[in-house]
């Protein structure tokens, strides 16, 4: 028997958001698979979001990213935050099921090929030092090195940093949001001009406000960077 079986055999592989037995590794039942909204068709090109209406070759935006001035060119999300997407945010983010970054990576990399450039970097959201020991990892640096992998892009994992600690936003408006995250992110002087003038594909796992995502992408350009792109794991849509 090939090793390969062997390994097959004692560890068989399974959903990677239930468990139930699949063919291949790091993949969705069908079930799963079915409950999951993965996002295409129409979209608003700044922020990703699933819109209705038939896909067009002109760009679009939802209602928010025509109301709201966003430091970021464009936008893209794999999947609507509800379900079986809310699910594995939340267990790559809390549940410490890290190995969730590799089929999340391809997800958000057929996501993302739009916004991929032959200069761009990779740059995930950074997290406070003192949540980062509690959780130990930074989910958005862990889709970041990941997603590289599969488009072949470097990752400056420490290009931005975030000094201040905000309190969990979770349940807080959209304008209580941008308050709390105003200045909270800021480029890392470290980095030198490592990045300047380059193109910056930022990442996260989710987008709910954009507060976060707006914080640094404005703490990227003010390092120096030509544009910035958003790419997350997940995004919260309403109604859905």
């Amino acid at each position: 028997m090939k090793m390969q079986s062997i390994i097959r055999a004692i560890y068989p592989a399974q959903c990677v958001a239930c468990d139930a037995p699949t063919e291949d590794d790091f993949g969705l039942c069908s079930a799963c698979w079915g409950d999951t909204q993965f996002i295409g068709g129409l979209i608003c090109d700044t922020c990703g979001a699933p819109l209705s209406g038939d896909e067009t070759d002109e760009v679009v935006q939802c209602d928010d990213c025509m109301t709201i001035a966003r430091p970021w060119e464009r936008g893209r999300a794999a999947l609507v935050y509800n379900g079986v997407g809310r699910r594995l945010v939340l267990q790559l983010k809390h549940g410490d099921r890290t190995y969730l970054s590799r089929p999340a990576a391809n997800w958000m990399a057929r996501a993302a090929t739009p916004l991929v450039k032959p200069d761009t970097v990779i740059v995930p959201v950074p997290l406070h030092w003192v949540r980062l020991v509690r959780r130990r990892y930074n989910q958005a640096a862990l889709l970041a090195h990941a997603l590289g992998k599969v488009i072949d892009r470097p990752v400056c994992a420490d290009a931005l940093l975030r000094p201040r600690a905000t309190r969990p936003l979770e349940g807080h408006s959209r304008d209580a949001r941008f308050q709390a995250l105003s200045g909270a992110i800021v480029p890392n002087t470290k980095r030198g001009t490592l990045l300047t003038g380059k193109s910056v594909l930022l990442v996260d796992d989710v987008m709910t406000s954009g507060a976060t995502l707006a914080a640094a992408a404005e703490a990227a350009k003010a390092g120096g960077v030509a544009n910035v792109s958003i790419v997350t794991l997940a995004r919260v849509v309403k109604d859905a």
